[in-house]
């Protein structure tokens, strides 16, 4: 006896947050990944009045690719008007406890790691987050972009190369993530300067996502780490400000989250250096608009 199909909803429902960590992967905006979603969804139930299909997976992940590939144009358009600089929108999202890579799971949505993306090319980034961070064969993927395994593998050659010239892999234990963050948040927080300095790189930059809708750090990201420390203990960063200070994992790495009144009012996230003794890169997201699904 043939066994019966599971509904629809169900199918899409055990694939939704494989199919989020990719076109989020791809796009970087949550409210643009749900769109995909949705389209996505409309497909698949459309379909499913048909044939039986065999491999679901493989069917909503083809879909949800290229329409993400399809979306980016728009997503690109969009930041070529955007105020100051553009950082993707943060993402609060548990691992799945049965994720079979969850270490790549939280690479997925890794701030430091979009950033870079940002600079491929939608085909190139399309097999970056299929192969590098989901597991994807090179087979696989070009049976899911339409493309020969060749095309595929120097896609995938290309885009490694470039990622890792701007982000070269290293271990970090999240423990010592967690601590730098404290006590950068500390220094921040309680206006030491000199705490500030010790702790960042000679080369640290800041990178502060404003939109125009909130406090930032400039028109363009800050590369000098005195005036970096001067702006971050300037802004209204402080606890006497009525700011309170929350650690959560945020895009798969430990953050600061800055909450007035309940309300998350910023993010900030640091990249350390190789020998996770120094901070290499602050990320702060102050726009509004960007902290609506962070709770």
């Amino acid at each position: 006896m043939n066994a019966v199909p599971a509904p629809p909803a169900v199918v899409f429902a055990e694939h939704r947050e494989l199919l989020f960590g990719i076109v989020y992967g791809m796009l970087g905006t949550v409210a643009d990944t749900e769109d995909v979603l949705q389209d996505v969804w409309l497909a698949w139930e459309r379909r499913s009045h048909g044939a039986p299909i065999e491999h679901a997976r493989a069917y909503l992940v083809r879909v949800a690719i290229n329409a993400a590939i399809a979306r980016q144009e728009a997503v690109k358009r969009r930041r070529e008007t955007y105020i100051g600089p553009w950082l993707p929108e943060p993402v609060m999202r548990e691992t799945a406890p049965d994720a079979a890579e969850p270490a790549l799971r939280a690479e997925s949505v890794s701030l430091a790691l979009m950033v870079v993306l940002e600079s491929l090319t939608p085909a190139e980034r399309a097999v970056f987050v299929l192969a590098d961070v989901f597991g994807y064969a090179h087979t696989e993927i070009a049976e899911l972009l339409g493309r020969s395994p060749a095309s595929v593998r120097q896609l995938a050659h290309r885009a490694r190369s470039h990622v890792h010239a701007r982000r070269p892999r290293f271990a970090v234990d999240p423990a010592v993530h967690r601590q730098v963050t404290e006590r950068f948040m500390a220094a921040v927080s309680g206006g030491d300067l000199d705490a500030l300095l010790g702790l960042m790189a000679p080369d640290v930059v800041l990178t502060c996502d404003g939109g125009g809708l909130a406090p930032a750090a400039g028109p363009r990201p800050l590369r000098d780490p005195e005036r970096i420390a001067e702006l971050l203990v300037s802004r209204r960063f402080r606890r006497s400000e009525g700011l309170e200070i929350e650690f959560r994992p945020v895009n798969g790495s430990p953050a600061a989250l800055m909450l007035r009144e309940g309300r998350v009012v910023g993010v900030l996230m640091l990249d350390l250096t190789p020998a996770l003794d120094r901070v290499a890169a602050v990320y702060a997201v102050t726009n509004p608009e960007k902290l609506t699904t962070l709770h």
